[in-house]
């Protein structure tokens, strides 16, 4: 009966041993008893679990209440030390490993979905746009420096959207905006108007992946040749581009033909946590320790854990099975608005984007245009995009787009029920806005 028993328990314990031996995401996922133990184990190996502990220090994983330990799965000491985000942390030895174990999946992750040429990665308690606050605030000249005083420009291909423009301010970084101009449907920055761009006070250039449309992706490779030739820091934001093979090929490519210094992605987006995470990764080691440095103070481990659920309960066969779901999805989203848009004489805008689609709205009047998006709140359809060109051009990222269009997402995680009952409803709305 013992030896049955602990045939039992070593099959329970088996894929966490092969955690600690191999370092990479699972290829089947695991069972939440199985995440469970592990954090437990971790997290009882943490200082502030110590009974016998005199703990006199002014941040000892105090708590106010028991709830506190569920909501961050008992990591209370949180990760890294002060200055240095990655750093062993001598009173959280559990935490310390629970975000070297995610480190090391972050990065074998991603080589697995699409970047074979990274060489490190990390998982930060941030968002994208902090993320690259603290990318810019890491790889930024040495303004102690006279002769590098004034390197503090850095180029951006037209990207509307405010947490990105907070962060170049947070910095303390000048913005040259190269405009997006109209392709089509589509909108794009063309690569000449980029090194026409190019001045002396630039230090660094922002590239584009995945964006709502009409917003196509950045020429990645030719930006990263640009980068690699004018010594400039290179930053790719990918917010949920890991989710797109597409978009993951371009960095890729770029990687190879040039200069990238950090690639930035969101874990809510990529791999369905709750907000408040990111990876970045690098092909180059020492950026990705330039930028751990960087960080200001101790890191929550909440963002950290969430990440590793994520990668543990879904494993290598779970993520790809979401990825073949997003593309099937994608192509249901799309015939879906095209039987609408021949019903109420409109069209699918021609724009590159795996994940999301557009249908014009020409037909609308702007009162109609502005009542569209209540109908559909009210309707419980969460994350559509109405775009009136009378009311605010930015989003567009360019100055004069003047076709109205609703954006909807197949993004990762979504159901095909979700995509199918959002079109019934957009259809209602727009039934709604045209008969008052």
């Amino acid at each position: 009966m013992l030896n049955r028993g602990q045939l039992v328990l070593n099959t329970f314990l088996k894929p966490i041993q092969n955690l600690f031996e191999q370092k990479n995401v699972p290829l089947k996922g695991w069972s939440n008893d199985q995440i469970e133990f592990l954090l437990n184990t971790l997290s009882n190996m943490d200082t502030d679990k110590d009974e016998k502990a005199a703990r006199v220090g002014e941040r000892e994983a105090r708590i106010a209440s028991d709830l506190h330990l569920k909501t961050s799965a008992g990591f209370c000491h949180g990760v890294g030390r002060s200055g240095f985000l990655t750093a062993p942390q001598p009173k959280a030895p559990g935490a310390s490993i629970l975000y070297e174990l995610s480190n090391y999946l972050a990065l074998n992750f991603l080589k697995k979905f699409g970047l074979p040429n990274v060489k490190k990665a990390i998982v930060v308690p941030l968002c994208t746009g902090m993320s690259l606050a603290l990318c810019l605030g890491a790889l930024r000249p040495n303004w102690s420096n006279n002769q590098l005083l004034n390197k503090r420009t850095v180029l951006v291909p037209q990207i509307d959207h405010n947490a990105l423009i907070k962060a170049f301010d947070l910095v303390g970084v000048k913005r040259k905006v190269v405009k997006g101009k109209i392709f089509g449907d589509g909108v794009r920055i063309p690569f000449e108007d980029i090194e026409a761009s190019l001045d002396d006070d630039c230090f660094a250039i922002i590239s584009l992946t995945s964006f709502f449309p009409p917003r196509e992706h950045d020429n990645i490779k030719e930006i990263s040749k640009f980068a690699k030739k004018n010594d400039l820091v290179h930053i790719v934001i990918n917010a949920y581009g890991v989710q797109s093979p597409e978009w993951m090929k371009l960095i890729r490519i770029g990687i190879d033909a040039g200069r990238i210094d950090a690639i930035i992605q969101s874990t809510d987006k990529n791999v369905l946590t709750p907000v408040g995470g990111a990876i970045i990764a690098s092909p180059n080691e020492e950026i990705i320790t330039k930028i751990s440095q960087a960080y200001a103070g101790r890191a929550s481990a909440t963002p950290v854990v969430n990440f590793l659920i994520s990668m543990l309960s879904l494993g290598i066969e779970g993520y790809q099975k979401l990825l073949e779901e997003q593309q099937i999805n994608r192509t249901i989203l799309k015939e879906k608005l095209e039987e609408v848009a021949k019903k109420i004489d409109e069209k699918i805008l021609d724009v590159f984007n795996p994940v999301a689609v557009a249908m014009s709205l020409n037909n609308l009047k702007k009162d109609q245009l502005f009542a569209l998006g209540g109908a559909l709140y009210n309707l419980r359809v969460t994350g559509p995009r109405v775009y009136n060109p009378e009311e605010n051009i930015f989003g567009t990222c360019c100055a004069d787009y003047t076709t109205p269009y609703i954006v909807l997402n197949a993004a990762i995680g979504a159901k095909s029920q979700d995509i199918i009952l959002a079109i019934e409803r957009f259809e209602k709305a727009y039934s709604q806005v045209t008969s008052r």
